[in-house]
C-alpha cells in the first residue's frame, strides 16, 4: 500500500501532460492579417505542384479503397 502510494505521488509530480495551450513560432512571428489573407491552394502547397504521376496515383489508390469497400460490402 505504501509502495503504491508512492509510486502514485511520483507519477503525479513527473508526468503533468503537456501545455494546455500551445504555441508556435509562425503564429509568434506573424500578426493575425498574415493568417486571414493566406489562400490555401490544394494544389499547390508548400511552393511544390501535385504533377500527373502523383494524380493518377490518387486516383488509383482511391480506386483500390472503393474496390476494397465493395468487396468488405458485397462479398
Amino acid at each position: 500500500s505504501d509502495y503504491q502510494q508512492l509510486g502514485y505521488n511520483l507519477r503525479i509530480n513527473l508526468f503533468q501532460g503537456g501545455p494546455l495551450k500551445s504555441r508556435s513560432l509562425v503564429r509568434d512571428s506573424y500578426t493575425l492579417d498574415v493568417f486571414q489573407k493566406a489562400v490555401i491552394d490544394p494544389r499547390h502547397w508548400h511552393g511544390r505542384k501535385i504533377s500527373e504521376l502523383g494524380r493518377w496515383y490518387e486516383k488509383y489508390f482511391l480506386d483500390l479503397n472503393v474496390q476494397k469497400a465493395m468487396k468488405e460490402k458485397y462479398g
